[in-house]
């Protein structure tokens, strides 16, 4: 276990230094950052300066190098738009951005996983039968689409809930969190159910084919012969041996979640990472760009080991593998 640990760790060390030199790539291919910050009336003496001041006059392996350990510092340099840091921007925006993807993340797994195992039990009931067909929806329809829908029933509508901004929040030291104000958790419902749909959709047809697959297995029917209880059959041996490939889609989507809740962000005027992001490429604001690409790669390598991990705790039969690798 701890071998395999190890070796993940060097793998996401390599991850991300090609990530890293990825977004490095766009200081060099993507406009010249003295324009953008000194104008276009700033003399040649005066673009001199700010180029040696940024460090732009280094070559571009020692810039590099310079920029992979500011960056693992947390240090992401000056934003083109605002001159503010880049780290400050970030690590505001970042709260926001977090609670989002993480209520997004526990609606699809709350509702997506009963619903997956309801509609595999029960296959031909005309519930299951609904819940599929509006799972169809959830993946069909585009997630802006999902969102306007939402805003015009339960804001203009109904007036229930707002259709914009983050609500109230609280600041507990360097987190501020809605989720201490009435406020803040009725601005968070609309996005975060629109955020998590397409996955909700996803884990319940997942949940439902494999638990269709393992119920007609020969172990499940070797333990109906046994005489036990159907919960402990279904619950116990079936619904367990669904969880492998769960936790796989699920890791990864989690990782989609925070990577593109950009759309989610702007229909609801959300005050996070993707806004931030959208805001920055219509600025051409590279520091921003390459910051959000290299948090982003973090969070992968990040939930992607944190799911190698969780295999040794659900498949018994990887515990006992002297390799300890994980084959994907």
């Amino acid at each position: 276990m701890f071998a395999f640990i190890v070796r993940r760790l060097l793998q996401a060390v390599m991850v991300m230094l090609a990530v890293a030199f990825i977004a490095f790539s766009m200081f060099n291919f993507v406009g010249d950052p003295i324009v953008l910050i000194a104008g276009q009336d700033a003399s040649a003496e005066q673009r001199e300066d700010l180029r040696k001041a940024l460090g732009l006059d280094l070559p571009t392996p020692q810039r590099f190098v310079k920029y992979v350990t500011d960056a693992a510092q947390g240090n992401f340099g000056l934003s083109y738009r605002t001159t503010e840091k880049v780290g400050k921007m970030i690590a505001d925006r970042l709260p926001a951005t977090l609670e989002l993807s993480f209520m997004a993340a526990l609606m699809a797994l709350l509702l997506g996983i009963p619903m997956g195992v309801f509609t595999g039990l029960y296959p031909k009931l005309w519930v299951s039968r609904m819940l599929l067909a509006v799972s169809l929806v959830g993946i069909s329809l585009p997630t802006f689409l999902i969102g306007i829908l939402l805003i015009v029933i339960f804001a203009v509508v109904l007036g229930w809930l707002p259709s914009f901004g983050r609500g109230d929040v609280v600041q507990i030291g360097f987190w501020s969190t809605g989720f201490l104000t009435l406020s803040g958790w009725k601005a968070i419902l609309m996005p975060a159910f629109t955020l998590g749909l397409f996955q909700m959709t996803l884990i319940m047809r997942l949940v439902r084919s494999e638990m269709l697959e393992v119920l007609r297995t020969d172990y499940i029917k070797f333990a109906r012969a046994r005489g036990l209880h159907n919960r402990a059959v279904h619950f116990g041996h079936a619904l367990k041996n669904t969880m492998v490939p769960v936790i796989t889609i699920t890791g990864l989507q989690v990782g989609s979640i925070i990577a593109f809740a950009i759309i989610t962000e702007t229909v609801f005027s959300w005050p996070g990472l993707g806004l931030l992001f959208l805001q920055s490429v219509q600025n051409v604001d590279i520091p921003v760009m390459s910051s959000y690409l290299v948090l982003i790669g973090f969070l992968f390598v990040m939930i992607n080991l944190i799911v190698d991990i969780l295999y040794f705790v659900v498949d018994p039969r990887l515990r006992g593998q002297s390799g300890g690798g994980v084959a994907k």
